[in-house]
């Protein structure tokens, strides 16, 4: 009976992993067990730090929102507050984009939401 081995998909699994690898300092990328135990960790903060960076951005347009409110005279509850009043349709990436690059809008902005807020 012919001897059977997995040469092929074995090679072809080692050389993906190792390509994966490719960069990390040291015996983790050229040695399968170790670049075997880099990559799972590796792909395990990828992941990770993917949902994490959704965070700190929409940390930073609040930051960025709250900021701008307080040079209008508004704190940030009471900015978001009057904005779902005053039934605007804007998201905090675009409010923070907007407190940065114009704050002449944005200022009218914040006049609608304490016109609002009055109400």
């Amino acid at each position: 009976m012919v001897r059977v081995t997995n040469a092929v998909a074995a090679h072809r699994k080692r050389k993906r992993l190792l390509k994966l690898a490719k960069g990390f300092v040291g015996d983790r990328k050229n040695h399968l067990r170790l670049s075997s135990d880099a990559v799972m960790s590796a792909m395990s903060f990828n992941y990770r730090h993917r949902k994490e960076r959704k965070r700190n951005f929409r940390k930073l347009w609040i930051i960025r929102i709250a900021v701008a409110a307080k040079i209008n005279g508004l704190s940030y509850s009471k900015f978001i507050n009057g904005l779902k009043k005053a039934n605007f349709a804007l998201n905090r990436k675009m409010l923070s984009d907007m407190a940065i690059r114009d704050p002449l809008s944005f200022a009218a902005v914040a006049g609608a939401v304490k016109q609002a807020l009055a109400a």
